[in-house]
């Protein structure tokens, strides 16, 4: 017990101005003060990401919220939604980002970050993925032949959860293509040290 890691506290903050609303996650707690303004300065700069993927016309009324993926063992992976309607559009558009750091030194993960160097990861999760493509039997746009090196994730508790942006997989109305894969299949090119690592060892 003596290396339990608490869990860092998350505040939900507002941001509203006319018709936009943004809800969006704040760090608090006992965590050092340099890490925690780093990673609330990413969080506020990815929601204005998400607001400029929008069309100009529908920014002024914006929709974004959060969810808190996994917040254990030092690992805080948060998801991040932007939704918004364009005047005379068929229906509105939704963006989703995520990101990922490290809370005891604040560093941010890309996807090639998570596994060992020189691995095979790429090819690991292809693998994986049009597995479930076809059991699942999942109708894509076109054949599916790789994700991208920096391709779009977060953690979910012993899972890695890769997805894709509307329309970048499936037609619109599937929604976010999501592929769960756990870190036990994965554990011969992750990285032992870095999250996927930390969360495949059992216990708190």
């Amino acid at each position: 017990m003596a290396n339990f890691e608490a869990p860092v506290l998350v505040r939900t903050r507002t941001y509203t101005h006319n018709q936009m609303r943004i809800y969006y996650p704040e760090i608090d707690g006992q965590i050092n003060p340099r890490i925690k303004h780093h990673v609330n300065q990413q969080i506020i700069h990815m929601n204005q990401q998400l607001g400029e993927m929008q069309n100009p016309e529908a920014r002024p009324g914006m929709y974004g919220e959060f969810a808190v993926k996994t917040n254990e063992k030092n690992i805080l992976s948060i998801g991040f939604s932007n939704f918004a309607y364009t005047p005379h559009a068929a229906h509105g558009m939704t963006y989703i980002k995520s990101l990922t750091w490290d809370l005891t030194t604040g560093r941010t993960y890309s996807l090639k970050d998570l596994f060992k160097p020189n691995s095979n990861y790429v090819e690991v999760l292809n693998r994986n993925i049009k597995e479930q493509i076809k059991r699942l039997n999942i109708f894509t746009l076109e054949p599916f032949k790789s994700i991208s090196p920096d391709q779009d994730f977060y953690i979910a508790d012993k899972a890695l959860v890769i997805y894709f942006q509307l329309y970048e997989l499936t037609a619109y109305a599937y929604g976010f293509p999501m592929f769960v894969i756990s870190v036990f299949d994965l554990q011969d090119v992750i990285d032992e040290n870095g999250p996927l690592g930390k969360m495949a060892v059992n216990g708190l």
